[in-house]
């Protein structure tokens, strides 16, 4: 059965979680979170996303995000 749409407020805070398959691991060494970093920064400036908090776990990544610049639609 597929999800709900999700809500969606604007200005308001969302926690998004980000796994990977079969508890495989997505980062390796230092390197690989240094490079997630970089992209997840590059991808927040071009969508107007503030990441507020983040955590990098080995096998997947929370962050706290607020969108900025998008309509609600």
């Amino acid at each position: 059965m597929a999800r709900l749409p999700r809500l969606y407020f604007p200005g308001c805070a969302h926690h998004l979680i980000q796994r990977v398959n079969n508890r495989q691991a997505c980062f390796y060494d230092e390197a690989d979170y240094k490079a997630y970093l970089s992209f997840l920064q590059q991808a927040a400036s071009n969508y107007q996303v503030v990441i507020h908090a983040f955590v990098l776990m080995t096998n997947h990544v929370h962050l706290l995000q607020k969108v900025y610049g998008v309509s609600g639609s």
